[in-house]
């Protein structure tokens, strides 16, 4: 009796002990990141608040996270921990990491999907598609997509991949489209309810804009949405395509139309809308593009498409009939704000064209615009939002000064919101572009060349605000219900960079030139400024692991300096990750040789 008493407690002392390290291991292994958890990111119920899963940390794409641990406080502290050297490259940086599972998940320019120990910067993996890096002489990356153990991610030259998360192994490969067409990937996809939604860049060469949707789990096409109407002499795919049609005039088709997706994007799982940003019309100037004053739907536009079926809910168009590049691509964000005593759901976009745009995220409906930097291309918006251009902004052969300039009053360098502050904070760009019409449109040209003489200057007055003499470039916090500038930090721009602000009233701020900043994000004090040597930054991201909280960003080129493309050439601005937190003691890497001022602003890949 004792002996089966024994070998019976014994038993029992065994079965506890294996459901105890069987409790241990589940507690130790990462949760999935499905739809539910996407869903919550970035809000009060985020499962995960010291990780970054998705590009702009949330699906409303705020890039706030409520890390609290570096604050006004202690910034002054931040020192870098560690770095990882992420390998060649021919572009600047403009990725954004994603974190998860103690990993970071990173891409470089030449698409190659790095993941390292987010504590220590060890590799775990790495995993290159082979791009052709003589496809294009400028590239760029800006990011990945996490869900349900897969990291999804676009190769320049057309592929859309599916890696294992854990081992980096290809998973399934799709073709969204081809280089030989004059496509390439750009954007960073997202998740939306188990799709992969994926834009096509190429929007200054010949081709129609488009953007898909891909089921997560096989690569299969769930639906493609044109932004432009294709040969009208054929069916049309869609009724949208139908009404776009009737806004274009002459032999469009024969130029693509334009209308790239190259980067906005935001998704309501409410409203089961995805949100996307358009690009401009093909070529620049109007008279190419086979009649004038028509309004080239849907171009420079903001477009909520049904997840479901990829049809047209709504559309906005920011720029009838663009003549000036002025893209509507960049960063979607979802607020709910309190506008004349009720909360309404409000999209945002501090669009190139220099307004800041609020619509209701439902129905599409027009809320506000006012500019947040000098404009003269329009004298304001009518009660529909309709920009009333300025007469004297059209240009032909004879050039013609406009602000803003060609690359944006905010191109696709992040901007982020604080809820405590309830203001958004904007990289921004104050300088004006000179316009000329070519004398004749030549095929793989957007119609446009920069002028050659002194420009006309635009009479009629300018509306918003006016940066100082000689700034080219700063960051705006505004506040999108009184639509007024709050504060501004000189120096920096709309085009490189990007910003996340935080729970500890914090801004950081990364610069195309090399500066890592960080500003109270109520009073727009500098607390922190880091030149980190090198050139072509990326946006900042912040996690937190073990308690310990981190901010990370991608910079370097990758390349020798002067050089585009791949070269043998000795690298002296490396492409690198960097880490920094509170008392960090490692070394910087040496400058780069000839580091340009400040405000010296980047050509836009798109």
């Amino acid at each position: 009796m004792q002996t089966f008493r024994r070998n019976r407690a014994t038993l029992l002392l065994a079965v506890v002990l294996t459901l105890a390290g069987s409790a241990t291991i589940s507690a130790q292994q990462p949760s999935v990141v499905d739809s539910a958890v996407l869903k919550n990111a970035g809000t009060p119920a985020d499962q995960f608040p010291g990780s970054w899963l998705t590009y702009g940390k949330s699906q409303s794409e705020t890039r706030y996270s409520p890390l609290k641990q570096i604050d006004a406080s202690n910034v002054k502290r931040l020192g870098l921990e560690w770095s990882y050297v992420v390998g060649a490259g021919g572009y600047n940086q403009e990725g954004t990491p994603l974190v998860w599972n103690n990993t970071i998940y990173g891409t470089t320019t030449w698409s190659v999907v790095y993941a390292v120990d987010a504590r220590t910067g060890k590799q775990i993996w790495r995993w290159d598609p082979e791009v052709n890096q003589r496809t294009r002489g400028i590239n760029a990356n800006r990011g990945l997509a996490l869900y349900n153990g897969k990291i999804f991610a676009p190769a320049i030259d057309g592929r859309l991949f599916a890696l294992d998360a854990t081992t980096g192994k290809p998973v399934w490969e799709t073709r969204v489209a081809w280089s030989q067409e004059g496509y390439y990937i750009t954007m960073a996809p997202r998740i939306a309810g188990g799709k992969v939604i994926i834009g096509a860049s190429g929007g200054d060469t010949e081709t129609r804009g488009f953007f898909d949707a891909y089921d997560a789990a096989t690569g299969q096409r769930a639906w493609r949405f044109y932004t432009v109407p294709g040969d009208p002499s054929k069916p049309f795919e869609n009724e949208a395509m139908r009404a776009a049609a009737k806004t274009w005039g002459g032999d469009f088709y024969t130029k693509g139309g334009g209308g790239a997706v190259w980067d906005g994007f935001a998704y309501d799982p409410d409203a089961n809308l995805v949100y996307v940003g358009t690009g401009n019309a093909e070529p620049w100037t109007q008279k190419f593009r086979g009649a004038k004053n028509l309004d080239n739907l849907y171009t420079c536009s903001i477009l909520a498409v049904d997840l479901t079926t990829g049809k047209l809910k709504w559309h906005f168009q920011t720029v009838p009939n663009d003549n000036w590049d002025f893209d509507s691509v960049q960063q979607l964000m979802l607020l709910d704000l309190r506008i004349d005593g009720r909360v309404r759901k409000v999209l945002t976009q501090a669009a190139k064209n220099g307004f800041f745009y609020a619509l209701d995220r439902v129905t599409g409906q027009f809320i506000s615009a006012f500019p947040f930097v000098k404009v003269n291309w329009a004298k304001g918006v009518d009660d529909s939002g309709r920009p009333m251009v300025n007469p004297e902004a059209y240009y032909d052969v004879e050039p013609v000064a406009v602000y803003p300039t060609g690359g944006g009053a905010h191109n696709w360098a992040p901007m982020s919101f604080n809820p405590d502050t309830g203001l958004v904070y904007i990289p921004a760009s104050y300088t004006s572009y000179t316009y000329q019409a070519a004398d004749e449109y030549k095929k793989g040209s957007n119609g446009d060349v920069r002028g050659t003489t002194e420009p006309r200057q635009i009479k009629a007055p300018a509306i918003g605000p006016s940066a100082p003499d000689g700034v080219r470039g700063g960051l705006q916090a505004w506040d999108p219900v009184k639509h007024m500038l709050v504060w501004r930090g000189d120096g920096g721009g709309g085009i490189g960079g990007g910003t996340v602000t935080t729970g500890g009233n914090l801004v950081f701020q990364t610069s195309n030139d090399g500066r890592f900043a960080a500003w109270s994000a109520d009073k727009g004090e500098k607390l922190l400024e880091i030149q980190t040597g090198t050139l072509g930054v990326a946006p900042p991201i912040t996690y937190e692991i073990d308690g310990k909280q981190y901010v990370a960003f991608m910079a370097g080129r990758g390349r020798a300096a002067g050089i585009v493309g791949p070269t043998d050439a000795k690298v002296d601005d490396p492409s690198m990750l960097f880490v920094f937190a509170l008392d960090g003691k490692a070394v910087l890497p040496a400058a780069v040789p000839s580091l340009p001022p400040a405000s010296a602003a980047a050509p836009v890949v798109r």
